[in-house]
């Protein structure tokens, strides 16, 4: 795809995010912040037999994390919480289709990533060390 495309579904996602907003009961809630540009968001999952049956994300931050956070959330729907401890960065840049971001924006890029496995480790009890 072209990098104008995927521009085009950063804003997309951005002005129209899926699955932004609360949800009454979660078995996984994870908040963090991006301190370099004001970012925070909040994601919660509900857990089925160790499958993700349904994500909501909330908070407020730049076009990038916001629109990355919405992709990420459609990306999860179905995955089991191991695999989601294991979604590597770049799957996620990839996804987003752009994989050569600055080292300020890459931030907002991976926040949604690193709440959602603050979020999924702490619900396999296991200690989280974010991806360099």
């Amino acid at each position: 795809m072209s990098e104008d495309l995927y521009k085009e579904i950063i804003l997309d996602h951005y002005q129209n995010p899926r699955n932004k907003g609360e949800l009454e009961k979660s078995d996984i809630d994870a908040t963090d912040y991006n301190p370099l540009c004001g970012d925070k968001l909040t994601f919660k999952m509900v857990v089925d037999k160790d499958i993700v049956t349904d994500i909501k994300f909330s908070g407020d931050g730049c076009a990038i994390s916001q629109a990355t956070a919405s992709i990420l959330t459609e990306i999860l729907i179905g995955k089991t919480v191991d695999e989601i401890s294991k979604f590597d960065k770049n799957e996620l840049l990839s996804s987003i289709g752009m994989p050569n971001l600055g080292p300020v924006r890459i931030k907002c890029a991976l926040l949604s990533l690193k709440v959602a496995k603050l979020g999924t480790f702490n619900y396999l009890g296991k200690e989280f060390e974010e991806e360099d």
